[in-house]
């Protein structure tokens, strides 16, 4: 398993807008399991990125940190 970081916007039918990008952490096996996971969700996706070693850590740090698991 692995922990990936989906960058998003709340509304699928909107255009991207950087400042209005919201993120999540799911843990998963692929990127695939992720897209799977949050389809039903009305989120326009941005970006999901696999989070390793240093950069994990990292984000483990934030207060915001709080993974959801795919199933």
């Amino acid at each position: 398993m692995a922990v990936f970081k989906v960058f998003y916007q709340h509304n699928r039918n909107e255009v991207i807008v950087r400042e209005n990008t919201q993120t999540i952490y799911v843990e998963a096996r692929t990127e695939e399991q992720v897209r799977r996971y949050l389809k039903d969700r009305n989120y326009n996706i941005e970006y999901i990125t696999k989070l390793e070693g240093a950069h994990l850590d990292y984000e483990k740090q934030s207060e915001d940190f709080n993974v959801e698991q795919a199933e």
